[in-house]
């Protein structure tokens, strides 16, 4: 019930649609109580006419009770199950509309109220029955190799799922499984040794780690002695020799560094746990699926074929050697029974969605997790197009460098700025926290604001557009928003004081539309923690942002002298509304990992 609801923290914000839900499921089992599972469902209403939420029930359990031989209409079910609504705060009034939907107006002091509790105690979550761990594992690129906008996703989409359930309250272990270990470390430390002979004394100068891998493998590919040398390098960094695991630290650590570039930037933060991490646990994996009976040979190759899957997975090669799939069956054994995760999350690009699913189907298969106690979920996305709709390359038909393409954001997030005159009023300090405020925010936003599911075109010039659905625009209303109180002279301490003595009106549609909009935040956040889907979280903020602008161009917040343009009157409830819209914008925008700045 909402007491306990309440009671229990009393300071977060009420999920409106949750409460809804729970008074019309007891209106529901109070009318019919022989119904089994009936279907729930109450969502906003889109038109203000027709009430604030709408309940659409009576139409799908009509059709039940069809099926079972009961011909009932879906208006006669409307109104027993409007009758049966239990006393409750929220619900001012309901009709019942065309074929049998339930029109629900909300109490405004009640929705008053809860915008009250808001401003006192801020953007609080919903308090968790239970602490859960959550294991997103993240960017993973790999060790050698330039990060790509491939990686960008995965790094700004994992990111983004980290902070939704930090803010929510789980314990959050945010996992960079980067490649590094297996063969091509073997032509990487050959090279090292015949380039750089005295890397043990002094640290070689790898400037160019690209460059490098690609002079280790052209010789790999056209040298047969080096090529048997690599090999024995393999084997001599895998019974862990010192001077070859010192050799493979180095070249990890160029990488490593080249990474953190990045991971500054975006301001991501992540523990590196790549493949080498586990080596060791890969033999007790195999032995399991042994001692279980699960593995078959094939051609030398001891293969795990789970129920549903046509594909197998090989978690021993015929020479003896591992793969990928028992590095992942062991990263997944590791996160389950080490780290005690009640949720793993793998953020990758969709083409490994086959394999993922293998592997979760031989974890269920071999009894490590049950699917109903344990979530376990590959978040996959769609690749990066260039503006002419064809994989992102540069001219020369190369992959984008990660750092090229954010240096370039840089770039052209100044010009705009210039563009626009605010080099003429921020000061160069301000001036460069916009920049780079503009530049990461649009490149992070132009991603999270597409459906993950689905390829999508990267363009500066749309991400840096101040119209539509961007960090741009949603950046400079969230900072006009701000200004209104600096520009009217209200102190902070003024509005605090407001927020406990203040009784927000909602007396004119305008602002009714704006109070109900900022408290829809909650809904939202439960759909995106259910279908990890980030993008509705972008709708709903600029939804909020033009529902802000209407209400401020129909409602004056501060009225002034035409003439003189002194303040007359401020009308604080209004302020307050501006107070409560700028609160949930930043708690979003923290969300998506978006930097906004007082100053724009």
């Amino acid at each position: 019930s909402l007491q306990e609801e309440m009671s229990q923290n009393g300071k977060a914000m009420l999920n409106i649609n949750h409460r809804l839900q729970q008074i019309f499921g007891e209106a529901i089992c109070n009318a019919y109580p022989g119904l089994e599972n009936p279907p729930l469902t109450v969502t906003p209403n889109q038109q203000a006419k027709f009430g604030d939420y709408q309940c659409n029930s009576a139409m799908a359990m009509a059709q039940m009770m069809k099926a079972k031989g009961q011909k009932v209409s879906p208006r006669e079910i409307a109104e027993k199950i409007v009758q049966n609504i239990p006393n409750n705060e929220l619900i001012e009034r309901t009709e019942i509309a065309g074929p049998g939907f339930i029109n629900i107006h909300l109490k405004r002091i009640f929705v008053s109220k809860l915008l009250s509790n808001l401003l006192v105690n801020g953007v609080q979550p919903p308090s968790l029955k239970k602490k859960k761990k959550v294991v997103v594992d993240f960017s993973s690129p790999n060790i050698a190799k330039e990060m790509h906008v491939g990686h960008l996703r995965s790094t700004i989409i994992g990111d983004s799922m980290c902070r939704l359930f930090e803010f929510l309250g789980y314990e959050v272990l945010r996992l960079n499984h980067v490649g590094d270990w297996g063969t091509q470390f073997g032509m990487l430390i050959a090279h090292l040794q015949d380039k750089f002979p005295d890397y043990l004394r002094v640290s070689p100068p790898i400037g160019d780690l690209q460059a490098f891998y690609k002079e280790s493998k052209k010789r790999f590919d056209e040298d047969e002695e080096f090529k048997k040398r690599a090999y024995q390098c393999v084997v001599k960094l895998q019974s862990k020799e010192p001077d070859f695991i010192k050799a493979w630290n180095l070249i990890c650590d160029v990488s490593r560094n080249e990474f953190q570039k990045v991971y500054n930037c975006l301001d991501i933060r992540i523990e590196e746990r790549g493949e080498s991490y586990y080596q060791d646990m890969m033999t007790a994996v195999v032995i399991e699926f042994e001692e279980k009976g699960l593995v078959q040979l094939d051609e030398g190759r001891k293969i795990v074929f789970a129920p549903g899957q046509s594909i197998p997975l090989t978690i021993v090669k015929s020479d003896g050697g591992y793969t990928y799939d028992t590095s992942d069956l062991a990263a997944i054994k590791n996160r389950l029974f080490d780290e005690k995760a009640d949720i793993i999350i793998y953020v990758t690009d969709s083409g490994q969605a086959m394999h993922f699913q293998v592997v979760f189907a031989a974890a269920q298969l071999i009894g490590w997790y049950d699917p109903k106690v344990t979530r376990v979920e590959h978040a996959g996305f769609g690749v990066v197009l260039g503006e002419d709709k064809k994989k992102f390359k540069t001219r020369s038909g190369d992959t984008v460098r990660l750092m090229d393409l954010l240096e370039e954001g840089l770039k052209r997030s100044m010009d705009k700025l210039k563009e626009k005159g605010r080099d003429k009023v921020l000061t160069p300090e301000e001036l460069v926290k916009a920049q780079r405020a503009v530049a990461f925010g649009c490149i992070k936003y132009a991603d999270l604001s597409h459906n993950r599911i689905n390829d999508y075109v990267f363009s500066f010039d749309k991400m840096l557009d101040d119209r539509g659905n961007t960090a741009a625009y949603l950046l400079y209303a969230f900072t006009r928003i701000r200004s209104i109180a600096r520009l009217a002279n209200i102190q902070e301490a003024t509005l605090r004081k407001a927020a406990g003595t203040t009784e927000v009106l909602l007396d004119h549609e305008k602002e009714w539309k704006l109070g109900k909009c900022i408290l829809r935040f909650p809904e939202i956040l439960q759909k995106i923690t259910d279908d990890l889907l980030l993008h509705t979280l972008c709708d709903y903020l600029y939804e909020l942002a033009t529902t802000f602008t209407e209400f401020y161009d129909g409602c004056y917040c501060v009225e002034k002298d035409r003439q003189t343009g002194e303040v007359v009157k401020i009308n604080m409830w209004r302020m307050l509304l501006c107070e409560a819209t700028a609160a949930v914008m930043a708690k979003g925008f923290d969300i998506l990992g978006i930097n906004p700045v007082e100053r724009m």
